[in-house]
C-alpha cells in the first residue's frame, strides 16, 4: 500500500471540515464519492470517523486503486466500497455508472491543481448531475484568487506544476465559482487551512 506523508498530516483537519458541513445530515446514511483518491488514506480515515457515510473511492491509476484495496483490507472498513476507475474529465455518464442524483457529497483533494481545465470542467459538470439537491462538493488545494497567486511560495508551486505539465497549475477560485454556477452549484464557504491551502464548499441548488 502507498503512503503519502501529506495525507497523514492533513486528514484530521479535512475530516473536521467534512464532519462540520455534514453534521446536520449525520442522522441518516449518506453516499460519498472521492475523486482522485490516490493512496486511499483519506477515504479510509473519513470512513472510520464518519460511519454514516458510505464512500466510493476512485482513481485513474491501477497503482492507486490497488493501494486503496489494501487499506480497505487492512482496516476492515465496512463503509468503503471497492475503488473504481473514474476520469473526472470524462462526461458524467462515464463516471463508473453512478446514477444522476445519487451522491450526497463529493470530495476532491489536491486534484484540481494537478489537472487540466477540461478536468475542472468535468468535475463541476459531473457534480451538477450526480449530486442530490443540497448535496455538497468539497475541493481542497492551493488556489489563485482573482488571477493573483500569493505568496511567492505558491507562485513557485504554480510554476513547478506547469513545468511538469503545461495544462496543470493553481486553479482560480473565481473561475471555479463560475464553472459551479453554470452547473447549478453555488460556492457556499471558503475555509482557510494550513500552509495557504483552502477548502472550498459548494452546494447544489
Amino acid at each position: 500500500m502507498l503512503l503519502s506523508p501529506q495525507a497523514e498530516r492533513n486528514w484530521e483537519s479535512l475530516c473536521s471540515v467534512l464532519e462540520d458541513v455534514l453534521e446536520d445530515q449525520s442522522h441518516r446514511q449518506l453516499f460519498g464519492l472521492e475523486l482522485g483518491s490516490g493512496t486511499g488514506q483519506h477515504v479510509i480515515r473519513f470512513a472510520q470517523k464518519m460511519q454514516f457515510v458510505t464512500w466510493q473511492p476512485s482513481d485513474i491509476t491501477q497503482e492507486s486503486r490497488d493501494s486503496i484495496k489494501a487499506y480497505i483490507a487492512a482496516t476492515h472498513a465496512k463503509n468503503v466500497l471497492q475503488p473504481v476507475h473514474l476520469d473526472a474529465g470524462e462526461p458524467w455518464e462515464q463516471w463508473a455508472g453512478l446514477p444522476r442524483n445519487s451522491c450526497d457529497v463529493i470530495v476532491a483533494i489536491n486534484l484540481l491543481q494537478y489537472s487540466s481545465f477540461k478536468t475542472a470542467q468535468g468535475v463541476f459538470n459531473g457534480a451538477g448531475q450526480i449530486l442530490r439537491q443540497n448535496g455538497l462538493l468539497m475541493t481542497y488545494g492551493v488556489y489563485a484568487v482573482n488571477g493573483i497567486i500569493t505568496p511567492s511560495c505558491n507562485e513557485d508551486l504554480d510554476a513547478e506544476l506547469r513545468k511538469m505539465n503545461p495544462e496543470w497549475g493553481l486553479p482560480d477560485i473565481d473561475v471555479l465559482r463560475q464553472l459551479a454556477y453554470g452547473n447549478g452549484i453555488r460556492l457556499e464557504r471558503m475555509i482557510e487551512m494550513e500552509e495557504y491551502f483552502k477548502c472550498l464548499i459548494f452546494r447544489k441548488l
